[in-house]
């Protein structure tokens, strides 16, 4: 029976001297971070008769059982149908750094409005709570990102918490995070029409008018209203912490939007960082850097009391 290396062995087995003539032999150092593996198409809901799934990935070090912190990240896509794909990129440098990711798959607004998808959202966090073993994650680790409407269900879905939105499944569950992470994110959508923007915010075929069902916003302002996340704050509840990043070009939504949420929150004594990326458009200019990913990542080791160093040695 051969034996299984550990990662130390792994990374100190001897030298071969075979050097054929021609060869080129050259040096190089891994600085990609972690394997990963994936679990694609993992279905978890099934809601308005349509199957609703989570694309998985975790870091990997052969031979080892570790768990890893969670991000559930949620796609922006105007609350339409999701590319749920078109931030993997980004996502595969946090997997390497040793996160496991879970992007939502959620329900169109054209299929169901507000607030199905933030219905979806928790019934994904409550999927990975309760399946975490399955999927190496540490079900006691769980931060919530979204970008653009994206970011949008996650502050409203991580507000929210335990107390109004859940889903039917798993109600022993809990829905609650550790932290919110915001990029860009639409939040007071009556405001947004008040600022300079390329896409119509307004009208019943607008992507916020097909949120609340096909109508214009200034026509019916009470179901506009619950699409606030600042109305779901509460004095006496504690809100997780938030971390907000907007670029200050921002085409699609308002720098202005981030601006109201940020205030409402100190006004409250909530904890919130702001960061603004100048020159950054909607999700382009800064958003894909190593100086964002580190500034994502230091927040979440913070707020859910992460201690990696430990694990610095499976970094192969």
């Amino acid at each position: 029976m051969k034996k299984i290396l550990s990662p130390m062995e792994k990374l100190n087995f001897p030298e071969s001297e075979e050097l054929p003539e021609g060869v080129r032999e050259i040096e190089a150092e891994d600085t990609f971070g972690y394997c990963t593996e994936l679990y694609p198409d993992v279905e978890y809901a099934e809601h308005s008769g349509k199957k609703l799934h989570l694309q998985i990935m975790t870091p990997t070090v052969f031979g080892q059982d570790l768990k890893w912190p969670l991000i559930v990240y949620v796609q922006g896509s105007s609350w339409h149908k999701q590319n749920l794909f078109q931030s993997l990129p980004t996502l595969a440098r946090m997997c390497e750094r040793g996160y496991a990711i879970a992007i939502v798959e959620h329900r169109e607004s054209d299929l169901a409005p507000f607030p199905a998808q933030v219905i979806d959202v928790k019934t994904a966090i409550r999927f990975l709570r309760l399946n975490g073993r399955s999927y190496h994650i540490d079900t006691d680790k769980i931060s919530l990102w979204g970008d653009s409407s994206g970011a949008h269900s996650a502050l409203i879905a991580g507000i929210t918490g335990n107390t109004k939105y859940l889903p039917e499944e798993y109600p022993e569950v809990s829905t609650e995070v550790d932290c919110i992470v915001d990029w860009f994110g639409p939040t007071d959508l009556m405001a947004a029409v008040q600022h300079p923007a390329v896409i119509d915010h307004d009208s019943s075929t607008s992507p916020a008018g097909i949120l609340i069902g096909g109508k214009s916003l200034h026509d019916h302002p009470e179901d506009v209203y619950p699409t606030n996340p600042v109305v779901h704050l509460q004095p006496d509840r504690e809100t997780p912490p938030i971390l907000i990043m907007h670029g200050g070009r921002d085409p699609l939504v308002p720098f202005n939007q981030s601006c109201i949420l940020y205030e409402a929150l100190k006004q409250m004594d909530k904890e919130v960082e702001f960061v603004k990326l100048k020159n950054a458009g909607h999700g382009w200019g800064g958003f894909m850097s190593e100086k964002a990913l580190d500034i994502v990542e230091e927040f979440i080791k913070e707020k859910c009391n992460l201690d990696t160093e430990d694990l610095e040695l499976y970094r192969l």
